[in-house]
């Protein structure tokens, strides 16, 4: 854990998607520890138990990202539990099976959107107003797909490109107010990459053997760089997508 996250967020109220596993998970563990509040949402109906450890200061949501009505419910009940938000970090996503255009139809195309893309514009939309007032801080889950391609399927990666514009049209529009940044995560291994441990675990080697450092990276890694980008330390950088790739965009 970097030392500037030591104290400055005790008391701050940071909401969670995707809590249930993978990056989320990890942020929300990593932000607990070092004071904060969380509020969690996850569409596992258990996910909750994980964090029984932290009781008071964790309050986790059941809902679909995918569904408008879900991501303001779950606004509403973290404003009853905690009162404010201080910190959005939207993290939920689906992968698409690297599929390309042929082997799309519409049905992956139209889930893949509305998960990783609309599902943004719902829960920021519903926090932004009280982001406006704490002076908060908005840290969007892009990926290397967001910015090559190659990371995804036809789906994934369109809609990855698009969160990286919406982070930076939301930066600039709100940039005396709102801290907004982007990770853009390469190789982590979490079980939304389980298919390419399957078996003898060919893919993950071939990833492995791909990024110049020569491993995947464990989601506590992208935490640690959360807690970061969250920091005053970080309050200059605005609009920025931040590799976490090992040294994958470097070729």
């Amino acid at each position: 854990m970097t030392d500037c996250s030591q104290g400055e967020f005790v008391n701050q109220v940071v909401f969670v998607t995707g809590t249930a596993s993978g990056i989320g998970r990890a942020q929300a563990k990593a932000f607990l520890q070092a004071g904060a509040q969380v509020f969690g949402m996850d569409r596992q109906s258990d996910f909750s138990a994980q964090f029984a450890t932290f009781e008071g200061r964790f309050s986790g949501f059941v809902g679909d990202v995918a569904k408008k009505e879900d991501c303001v419910a779950a606004v509403k009940n973290c404003l009853a539990n905690f009162g404010k938000i201080d910190i959005l970090l939207n993290t939920a996503g689906k992968l698409d099976a690297y599929k390309p255009l042929l082997e799309t139809d519409d049905a992956l195309w139209q889930e893949i959107l509305t998960t990783n893309l609309n599902s943004i514009y719902y829960i920021t939309k519903a926090v932004l107003p009280i982001l406006l007032k704490t002076k908060g801080t908005v840290i969007n889950m892009c990926s290397i797909a967001s910015l090559v391609a190659g990371g995804g399927g036809i789906s994934y990666t369109s809609s990855k490109h698009a969160i990286a514009g919406f982070t930076k049209q939301l930066a600039l529009d709100y940039a005396e107010d709102v801290h907004v940044v982007g990770i853009a995560p390469g190789a982590i291994q979490t079980p939304m990459n389980a298919a390419d441990f399957a078996g003898e675990g060919e893919m993950a080697a071939w990833v492995a053997s791909e990024t110049p450092v020569k491993r995947w990276a464990q989601p506590e890694e992208v935490a640690d760089l959360t807690l970061f980008l969250a920091s005053s330390k970080a309050r200059y950088l605005q609009g920025n997508i931040v590799p976490i790739d090992g040294g994958w965009l470097l070729k």
